[in-house]
């Protein structure tokens, strides 16, 4: 029994406290050496031995110089680490305030010895410390003395047994995340220079291990701060060379599993554009990693149950990560691909996605998804989360078997979002919050692109309107609203007048982060929402939701800061707010206060848009500067906000006024005044045509007004027919 004391540890134990000075404790030491490791000393015995030993005599044996001339200061340092190796075996002793404070002596063993004959002693002291991280509280010593930087240096400095040095590291890694690394990234880096040069040269199978630390390591890394700074470092570079030469021989499944999940943690931390590194051919291992990954998914998945794939879900997890970013790299055309890469790509894709859709399908048949937790959850938002990265790209793929898992989808992913909101809520005050690495996942996040393709279609919409989608999207909005308009904390009233100069405080980059991807995920909801809004008018108007929405935009759009970041996220908004102010027209009243300021708000998005090109041709008409590096993802939503004004200003007249006092009119006139005649182009030309005549027919003031801005002159230049009819008749 574990509480049970032999009669020999009594003994033992008797002799050390009778001991009368440090010579015949040291002597009774022998024997407690074999008697520790014994099979009949338990935990209890090895308790009584501890505290009749004294941890300060031990430590004075560590420490102490002061030997007998025939005995070598090594013998003290071994006896007295043979038995602290053995007491640490036990929880107790090894996390005991004596021990943890000695965690400094050990270290010093480890990193001062010098010749062979300190092996054992070294040995013995990474038991130590070995046994010490293999419990929280002692983990959470081993970083507070010495830090991940540290621990680099101990392995760096190859003295004896780094090995030892780089597990308990890599514990640490594992263990406590970014949190634990330096803000200076030079060790980091320094370390995997080293470990990066091993693996690419290694050919034994301790070249699959390191792929195991690399893994570990560059997971809990702090990805921010290494991807800022790996330029010019030539680790990447060193674990290309491995990991292709890896991929492109003859392996096993267990040389291939690992090499796949770290391929998995480099293309996190420093994008798919690192397979890239081939000069004469940079796409052949980018088209052959994406291959592997996917061929792995339909091996791992086809025809599997989910308890089946769980089971594998950290390799079809980085074989996911893989898909997604090859995904949103091949959306974003940077890289011209063959007819027959294309075709090939697109079959081994849809094979894996057949997959993952087949065991999503089993799922949602399964009472297990009624209530799925840790890691059946996590790797079920996986799914979702590189289906909707396929749905995105091939926006009509599998359409039947995604309806028949769609109600599911929306459910978990709505609940993931409403867990995500109350996490970032919580923690929001808190220093140590960290946006990306502490909160839950949330799911809905990452499947509106998806989401919004799918309403486009009648079996979408449905699903969508009867999980009542547009409630959460409302609340979505407004919570990622409240990170994307940061407004700064109110001042107490006692020291307003103190502070009532005091400029804004600076914003940390985890904010301007949160706050970027807030924008981000607003669009993505505006976009949907528009979608639904010219889809389903009927539905729209009758809404409680969306008028809510719409009283929402009207209130607080204008408050919005008129920055360029956010430009695109004003621009959605506005233009969500004139489609639900189109539909919901019958119930606008012409004094609402808050209408005026949206509508001024509006007509500067949209007239702010076009300008002439001042500095190389004052007479062509483009895109303005603060318009043109986002132009891509406004172009249409310009068009689609003009042709909504135009509309509007016929089911709501007294609108035009704005338009009017605005000078908007003029404003319009003057530059096509000046733009060379044939060059205005022709979308332009129709979008400002059709919004001036249906202003005309609105308000008979602004014929008067366009007349004295020239506007015929305009309408020669430019052969505005309708427009030229509207002010001068036939």
């Amino acid at each position: 029994m574990a509480d049970k004391i032999s009669e020999p540890i009594k003994q033992c134990a008797a002799i050390l406290k009778s001991a009368k000075n440090d010579t015949e404790k040291f002597a009774a030491l022998f024997m407690v050496t074999k008697l520790v490791k014994s099979k009949d000393c338990t935990q209890a015995g090895k308790r009584v031995l501890f505290e009749a030993i004294g941890f300060d005599f031990l430590k004075k044996l560590l420490t102490s110089d002061d030997v007998p001339d025939d005995c070598p200061a090594l013998v003290y340092k071994s006896v007295a680490l043979s038995i602290l190796t053995c007491f640490c075996q036990d929880e107790n002793l090894a996390t005991h305030p004596d021990m943890i404070s000695s965690i400094p002596v050990f270290l010093e063993i480890v990193q001062t010895a010098d010749d062979s004959d300190s092996l054992i002693v070294v040995s013995e002291a990474y038991s130590c410390l070995q046994s010490i991280a293999a419990y929280e509280k002692g983990r959470e010593a081993l970083l507070k003395v010495a830090g991940l930087t540290k621990w680099s240096e101990i392995y760096l400095q190859q003295s004896f047994q780094t090995d030892e040095a780089l597990n308990i590291l890599v514990t640490l890694a594992n263990n406590f995340g970014p949190t634990a690394w330096d803000s200076d990234p030079k060790a980091f880096h320094d370390l995997l220079q080293r470990l990066s040069l091993d693996f690419q040269s290694d050919t034994t199978e301790r070249k699959f291990e390191l792929c195991d630390i690399l893994t570990s390591l560059i997971f809990s890394c702090r990805h921010d701060l290494i991807r800022k700074s790996a330029e010019g470092e030539m680790w990447p570079e060193s674990l290309y060379k491995g990991i292709s030469d890896i991929l492109k021989s003859r392996i096993t499944k267990n040389q291939r599993d690992p090499t796949l999940k770290l391929t998995a943690q480099v293309i996190e931390l420093l994008g798919i554009e690192w397979t890239l590194q081939e000069t004469e051919d940079p796409k052949k291992f980018f088209l052959l990693l994406l291959q592997l990954a996917a061929i792995e998914v339909r091996m791992q998945m086809d025809n599997k149950s989910f308890n089946q794939s769980v089971s594998n879900a950290d390799l079809i997890t980085s074989c996911f990560l893989i898909l997604e970013h090859s995904l949103n790299f091949m959306a974003s055309d940077q890289i011209d691909f063959e007819q027959k890469e294309k075709q090939q790509t697109y079959t081994a894709l849809k094979g894996a996605f057949t997959a993952v859709l087949g065991v999503l399908t089993k799922l949602t048949n399964d009472k297990i998804s009624e209530n799925l937790d840790g890691k059946n959850k996590i790797f079920t938002c996986a799914m979702i989360r590189v289906l909707s990265a396929w749905l995105s790209q091939e926006t009509s793929a599998m359409r039947t078997q995604v309806y028949k898992i769609l109600p599911f989808i929306l459910k978990l992913s709505n609940k993931t979002f409403y867990e995500f909101r109350q996490f970032y809520l919580d923690n929001k005050d808190k220093e140590s919050f960290n946006y990306d690495l502490d909160a839950p996942i949330d799911v809905l996040r990452v499947f509106l692109p998806a989401l919004c393709h799918l309403v486009v279609e009648d079996e979408g919409r449905k699903i969508f309107l009867k999980s009542k989608e547009e409630d959460v999207l409302y609340d979505f909005i407004m919570f990622h609203w409240s990170i994307a308009h940061y407004k700064r904390p109110p001042i107490p009233r006692a020291e307003r007048l103190k502070r009532m100069n005091e400029p804004d405080p600076e914003l940390s980059q985890q904010q301007l982060d949160a706050m970027k991807d807030s924008r981000s995920a607003i669009i993505s909801a505006c976009n949907i929402l528009m979608n639904i809004t010219v889809l389903e008018a009927k539905f729209v108007e009758e809404s409680l939701t969306f008028n809510n929405l719409l009283k929402f935009i009207l209130t607080n759009l204008p408050e919005f800061k008129d920055t360029p970041e956010n430009l695109v996220a004003l621009g959605h908004l506005s233009v969500l707010g004139l489609l639900l102010l189109k539909q919901q027209s019958k119930k606008v009243k012409k004094n609402d206060f808050s209408i005026c300021r949206y509508i001024q708000i509006t007509i500067r998005f949209l007239w702010d848009a076009y300008t002439l090109d001042e500095s190389n041709d004052p007479e062509a008409l483009v895109v303005s500067i603060t318009y043109k590096e986002f132009w891509n993802e406004i172009a249409e939503l310009w068009f689609l906000g003009m042709q909504t004004m135009s509309s509007i200003i016929q089911q709501i007249p007294w609108i035009s006024e704005f338009a009017i006092e605005s000078g908007w009119c003029e404003g319009i006139i003057d530059i096509l005044k000046k733009v060379r005649i044939g060059t205005l182009p022709p979308n332009v030309k129709s979008a400002y045509e059709d919004f001036l005549t249906q202003l005309i027919d609105a308000n008979p003031d602004v014929a008067g007004v366009l007349k004295k801005a020239d506007a015929l002159r305009v309408c020669r230049n430019h052969r505005l027919m309708d427009l030229g009819k509207k002010l001068f008749g036939d």
